[in-house]
């Protein structure tokens, strides 16, 4: 290479982890070696250091001590929903360490600022010998496990998700876990940190071998598997993605990018749809009281610092607001004794689908916040009208849901809080299905409640006499007008009156179908295709549809296996071929028959 090849202007050098990259020997080699490059920084976590003549700014930002090319803000992506936002709580004083060791052992320290790895925090904390003595002292360590392991169960594993506890250093995390295991299942938490030949007995129990690490951080990323709790110090601290983390309990001085990054283990979007989890946000419950000092502690500028972490008595205060203020509107539909008539008024109340939407909304945005907050003497004052608030959302989607078995309709603590409250017998009027029969019409004029409450339970009977109709296409068929008769009947096309006489008529008319259909002789596959070859003038469909019902029993698994349906439709075609000369008319046939069968088949 040329000698003044070096000193060229056209030279761009772009800089991955730019906070660290260049603050030591290979930065000041590769600049010096490059005088005349533009050098441009990636980096998620700036080192503003500029008061002491280095850091990131000063390095890549041109004199300017903000000197950013292109800055995407924490703000921004959790806007994007890249990231979520952060809240965090103290602990109890008497476990947080006292302002005067912390201030001269850590905060006050100029070593400390701007720190950008672990390991460099690491070596300052080594120096902080009461600070250490104190996080570790024998009966701290007790009150901190026993409040880690209560709020977990009360407030995290009820939500779904999973929690880091973060020590001082590796034995400290030797002491959580023993201290854990003394309150919860052994399984419950793992110790993740790397071992070395020379650790104490203590340190090596818990050494774990590579393919054991490896299965512990899969496990640990999967709804439901084990370990709940990872404790850490180090390892996992930088770079680990678990979306399903969402608490993380820290007992180890952090600041700036190091207590950044950290953090940022728990913002991590997570949606289970089977589950219906949607992660509102990251939750660090702080041992240590670095977010006393927050803007001591993150060195950024205060918008930043208010976009990253946020105070958990913010989603208290929205919670008060949102009951005092959404709440009351809902709970005026019901009485205190929320009887048949209040199901009925709630029902009628809500047939609008823009108003349920709007309900449903509100509603979810509550109880996330209840689950979030629970259990807080806070709640105490509320608990009663959330519970009454509970009740409406599940008389409300039970009746308009359009499945007939609904699925978790509430968090975990909201369903023990509605049970308890409100008890489940008056839940149920929407569900109280009847059996599809002669009797039906005389048990649904005999049910409780208003015409409203009488159609939602008959369309949803006859759903489930569909779901359970062994593969009975007039089911199915009747299924699908009943829902016809909601939708006009949600949207006001129909009176509550109509809609119930409509759906009468409909059981009424199925049951003259069951009758001829005994009368015959034959099953529900063995009518619908008579029923369907007559409707379509195919010549003498009593014997066409009996070779059609046979060939059906001929080829059950048709639903499943390519080959038994194209014999199927060939044995099909051939025998309404013998009765019918016109081919178009046996093809579109044939077509249709199929199609509706295929609605009414269970896989």
């Amino acid at each position: 290479m040329p000698a003044n090849l070096n000193n060229r202007k056209n030279i761009f050098v772009l800089i991955d982890e730019a906070h660290r990259t260049t603050g030591g020997d290979l930065g000041n080699f590769l600049m010096a070696g490059l005088p005349n490059a533009s050098f441009i920084g990636f980096t998620g976590t700036p080192v503003d250091k500029t008061a002491y003549g280095k850091g990131t700014f000063k390095i890549f930002g041109l004199g300017d001590d903000k000197g950013y090319l292109h800055k995407y803000s924490i703000a921004e992506s959790i806007e994007d929903g890249t990231t979520l936002p952060l809240y965090y709580n103290l602990a109890p004083n008497e476990m947080r360490v006292p302002h005067d060791i912390m201030e001269k052992e850590f905060l006050s320290l100029a070593e400390a600022e701007g720190i950008a790895d672990i390991e460099e925090l690491n070596k300052i904390l080594d120096r902080a010998i009461n600070l250490k003595n104190f996080l570790k002292g024998n009966e701290r360590v007790k009150k901190v496990a026993q409040y880690v392991a209560d709020h977990y169960r009360e407030n995290v594993e009820p939500l779904g998700y999973k929690a880091f506890l973060v020590g001082v250093d590796r034995e400290a995390c030797a002491l959580y876990k023993e201290a854990l295991d003394a309150i919860l299942p052994p399984e419950y938490s793992e110790i993740v940190y790397t071992g070395n030949n020379n650790d104490s007995a203590r340190l090596k129990k818990w050494h774990l071998e590579p393919t054991r690490e490896k299965q512990i951080r899969k496990s640990f990323t999967k709804l439901g598997d084990w370990p709940k709790i990872l404790i850490v110090t180090e390892k996992l601290l930088t770079g680990f993605d678990a979306p399903i983390l969402y608490a993380m309990y820290l007992d180890k001085p952090m600041r700036d990018h190091t207590l950044l990054q950290a953090i940022a283990r728990v913002n991590r979007p997570y949606e289970n749809e089977a589950q219906e989890m949607v992660k509102p946000h990251g939750f660090v419950l702080d041992f240590i009281g670095i977010f006393d000092k927050l803007e001591k502690a993150l060195a950024f500028d205060s918008d930043e610092i208010n976009a990253i972490v946020k105070d958990l008595g913010l989603l208290k205060q929205l919670f008060k607001s949102k009951m005092e203020s959404k709440a009351p509107v809902y709970l005026k539909l019901v009485g205190q004794k929320f009887d048949d008539k209040d199901v009925d008024n709630l029902i009628e109340h809500f047939r609008d689908p823009d108003r349920r939407k709007e309900f449903f909304k509100e509603y979810k945005e509550i109880e996330m916040l209840h689950e979030i907050i629970s259990p807080d003497a806070f709640l105490r004052p509320y608990i009663d009208p959330y519970a009454t608030l509970s009740s409406i959302y599940a008389v409300v989607r039970n009746a308009y849901a359009k499945k007939v078995y609904v699925d978790r309709a509430f968090q975990k603590k909201t369903n023990e809080l509605v049970q308890k409250h409100i008890g489940a017998e008056q839940l149920v009027n929407v569900a109280e299905f009847v059996k599809i029969d002669e009797n039906t019409i005389e048990l649904i004029k005999k049910q409780k409640g208003g015409d409203g409450t009488k159609v939602i339970n008959l369309v949803k009977s006859i759903e489930k006499a569909a779901e359970d109709g062994a593969n009975d296409p007039f089911l199915v068929a009747l299924a699908e007008r009943a829902m016809a008769v909601q939708t006009a009947f949600e949207d006001r096309q129909t009176s509550t009156a109509e809609a119930l006489g409509e759906l009468i008529k409909e059981v009424e008319r199925n049951e003259k179908r069951k009758k001829e259909q005994a009368e015959k002789g034959l099953d529900a596959i063995g009518y619908f295709v008579l029923c369907k070859l007559t409707d379509d003038g195919i010549k003498n469909p009593d014997a066409a549809s009996r070779k059609v019902a046979e060939a059906f029993t001929k080829y059950p698994n048709w639903q499943r296996s390519e080959a038994e349906l194209r014999e199927l439709r060939n044995q099909v075609t051939f025998a309404l071929m013998r009765v019918e000369d016109d081919v178009e008319n046996v093809t579109a046939t044939v077509e249709t028959l199929f199609t509706l069968l295929r609605k009414s088949f269970k896989p």
